[in-house]
């Protein structure tokens, strides 16, 4: 099994296209108004945004993108615009991390975590 994209919901898709660009992704599908998709820069996952009607406060989900020059990437971005709730941080799961919101309240991660990201120290034991 392998993912595919991650889609999150959009009041508006055309800002969205531009938050998103923005963040670096690159828009691989423009279908306005109700849908855009994105290529990763890196890797094979896309990411997508679909019109709604309504956003929730909060879906309890989290979208990661990880980014190896985290810090640079995100001086760059805060150059751009981009407000961030929380600046880049090392946390106990051994990831470094940035925490902000796309326009339409979806929260994202940017991260770096190498090596962590599939094999912390904690990792369970392969059968």
């Amino acid at each position: 099994m392998n993912l595919n994209q991650v889609t999150v919901p959009s009041l508006d898709v055309e800002v969205s296209i531009a938050f998103y660009q923005k963040l670096g992704l690159q828009l691989m599908v423009r279908s306005l108004p109700q849908y855009a998709r994105f290529e990763c820069p890196k890797g094979e996952a896309t990411f997508s945004v679909h019109l709604v009607e309504s956003v929730s406060s909060d879906s309890g989900t989290a979208v990661y993108f990880e980014m190896e020059a985290l810090d640079q990437q995100v001086d760059a971005l805060l150059q751009k615009g981009i407000v961030f709730e929380s600046l880049p941080e090392n946390k106990t799961w051994l990831w470094r991390e940035a925490r902000l919101k796309d326009p339409f309240n979806n929260c994202i991660i940017l991260y770096y975590a190498g090596e962590n990201r599939k094999n912390p120290p904690w990792r369970l034991p392969s059968l």
